[in-house]
């Protein structure tokens, strides 16, 4: 799995730390263990995984601000965990209300030895940690509108929300609050088609 990975990431053109694509291994390799048991996805094939967890995660490290991240709506910890893993120097907060996927965040996360990533079981609407993000971050979670509504307040004044969508999510834009400015911009996921990934980078207006 470690040489798919390798090769795989190569596609993306960034620049790793030393041993990531084994920990991203040991990561999928995890998941795959748990999917079995608790049904923490519905993604099974390695090759598949590779694609739709780890690439489409790290497609969105360029748009990361600042040192502290928050991950709202992480399930099993995607994009937050393979982010951790190739950005040590942030701090990554990993949000999900459903028990058996936080569990295997803060499991995954202690077997890497990510000391970047903590992992909450809450609603983003009710997390409550006394401090504002640099960047808020969120993958399918909800529509535009309702993102903001639930996870917003989480974003520092200069920060940015990063909303991972699929396609142009023209409607969902028409929808939103004018007192978030907008900036869409397409991703280039390795594996998917394009126009397939876009990236809302959503950010107050002053």
């Amino acid at each position: 799995m470690t040489a798919n990975i390798e090769t795989a990431l190569e596609q993306l053109g960034q620049t790793f730390p030393d041993a990531t694509a084994g920990k991203l291994a040991t990561l999928l390799g995890e998941l795959e263990k748990w999917n079995r048991k608790f049904n923490l996805t519905a993604i099974r094939g390695v090759d598949e995984m590779i694609t739709a967890h780890l690439l489409d995660s790290l497609a969105a490290r360029p748009l990361l601000h600042g040192g502290e991240i928050l991950d709202v709506g992480t399930g099993a910890g995607f994009p937050g965990l393979p982010l951790a893993i190739v950005e040590p120097e942030r701090q990554f907060t990993l949000l999900d209300s459903s028990n058996k996927k936080i569990m295997f965040a803060q499991h995954a996360a202690a077997l890497l030895g990510l000391d970047n990533v903590i992992t909450v079981k809450a609603r983003a609407e009710d997390y409550a940690p006394g401090h504002c993000f640099d960047t808020v971050i969120a993958r399918a979670v909800a529509a535009l509108p309702r993102l903001v509504e639930i996870a917003g307040h989480h974003v520092s004044k200069d920060g940015v929300f990063v909303a991972l969508k699929g396609r142009y999510p023209a409607e969902e834009l028409q929808q939103l609050d004018h007192t978030w400015g907008h900036t869409v911009m397409e991703l280039m996921v390795p594996g998917l088609a394009k126009g397939s990934r876009h990236a809302v980078l959503l950010r107050r207006q002053t």
